[in-house]
């Protein structure tokens, strides 16, 4: 990138002596420089393009290292608060790429840095780390000297003080986790039973996350049919949270008083406009006709229902697509499709989390959707709601929120 000046400025990010890389808000790598590759001993193919963490895990057989958990917590910090955060000391040892499961011992001096983008908000983040190995190691081999007492109590102090700072935001983000999850938790009750026909309703935070998501499911049920909605804010914590009761409330309502889903969240849409937080929101609604057997729907940019027929054919409900809400700066009527049903037919809505897998194609979680829906098609909605995530979800947990609505039609 050469600007008005003539500087090339990706020769000079090249060219540092320093190790530098540039990472996205989501710690996936866009750039390194090769000081940083040389340090890490790692090619540009295996670096740009991953996820930090998937890059450069922790030593799995160390079970007190923290390295890791540090560096997350900084750039977390830094993508949140917009300020440079200088690391204290950090172990964090890397597996030799030629010696799977042999991993160097390695100390590490890093500096995370935000980088604005023009309307302020934090684009990318100048991960820099410098190498002390040898200085650590040659301290160490110099004994108890004055000098390697003082750094090494130097040292430990201020692990003590990064360690109590950790756990002061951890327990800060705990705290607003859980008000998050009863917020949400009493924004999304248990439905009401739909008549003769049966339902189950599921919400699974993501594990290991500081905060919950703006995932929500929604069932209303009016005199010859059913109203059922699924939607994702963008977002996490209490402002998703509370962007979702308003979205969800709104869908409610619309869905009471229009003909049909397109209808409703042409409605949501304009309503989404003057909530700060709602823009790019998911949701998909389908309304159940129940004396002529048909499902109207209409999805804006989420994911699509899955209806799984007697002989274990699952039909995806694709044909009524379109952006997220607040993805046109202009009101457009939205599309909206009908699919026929049986009875004892299954419909599933569900959010992304329970398809959604890093690195993968979204169309092989879908696969594995209907191969699970198809296998358990005869049990009924809250074994079946339950054999889903048993098969679906990773032993490892989710990374996302997810909201599952399982309907015997």
């Amino acid at each position: 990138m050469v600007n008005g000046s003539g500087i090339d400025y990706q020769a000079v990010f090249d060219a540092l002596p320093g190790a530098v890389a540039l990472l996205t808000p989501d710690l996936v790598f866009l750039d390194a420089n090769e000081a940083y590759l040389s340090m890490s001993g790692r090619t540009r193919e295996q670096v740009v393009g991953g996820y930090l963490f998937d890059v450069f895990p922790d030593n799995p057989t160390d079970p007190d290292a923290t390295g890791m958990y540090n560096l997350r917590t900084s750039l977390e910090r830094v993508v949140a608060t917009g300020e440079r955060d200088t690391m204290a000391l950090q172990r964090y040892d890397v597996e030799y790429h030629d010696r799977p499961g042999v991993w160097q011992e390695r100390y590490w001096s890093p500096v995370n840095v935000p980088v604005r983008a023009p309307d302020g908000s934090v684009a990318l983040l100048l991960h820099r780390v410098e190498e002390v190995t040898e200085l650590i190691r040659a301290q160490s081999a110099r004994g108890a000297t004055d000098r390697a007492q003082v750094l090494e109590s130097d040292l430990y102090s201020r692990a003590r003080e990064l360690q109590e700072v950790n756990e002061r935001l951890r327990r800060a983000h705990t705290r607003e986790r859980e008000v998050a999850l009863h917020l949400q938790e009493a924004m999304l009750p248990t439905p009401r039973p739909l008549g003769h026909h049966q339902a189950a309703v599921r919400y699974l935070p993501a594990a290991g996350a500081l905060n919950v998501c703006g995932d929500w499911y929604d069932l209303v049920d009016l005199p010859g049919r059913t109203a059922v909605a699924v939607g994702d804010v963008v977002g996490h914590g209490l402002l998703a949270a509370g962007v979702m009761g308003q979205l969800r409330s709104a869908l409610s309502a619309a869905s009471r008083v229009t003909e049909g889903p397109a209808q409703a969240l042409e409605g949501l849409g304009l309503y989404a406009r003057s909530i700060d937080g709602a823009e790019s929101t998911t949701v998909v609604s389908v309304f159940i006709d129940w004396n002529s057997r048909t499902l109207t729907y209409s999805c804006a940019g989420h994911p699509p229902p899955a209806l799984c027929h007697h002989d274990g054919t699952v039909t995806f409900l694709d044909q009524a697509t379109d952006p997220p809400l607040g993805a046109r700066p202009e009101h457009t009527r939205r599309p909206q499709a009908q699919s026929a049903f049986t009875e004892g037919s299954v419909l599933v809505l569900y959010t992304d989390g329970l398809v959604e897998r890093r690195h993968e194609d979204i169309d092989a979680g879908l696969q594995r959707l209907a191969d699970a829906l198809a296998r358990h098609r005869t049990a009924e909605p809250e074994a079946l709601a339950d054999a889903l995530l048993a098969d679906l979800i990773p032993s490892a947990g989710i990374t996302d929120d997810t909201a599952l609505v399982v309907l015997r039609l």
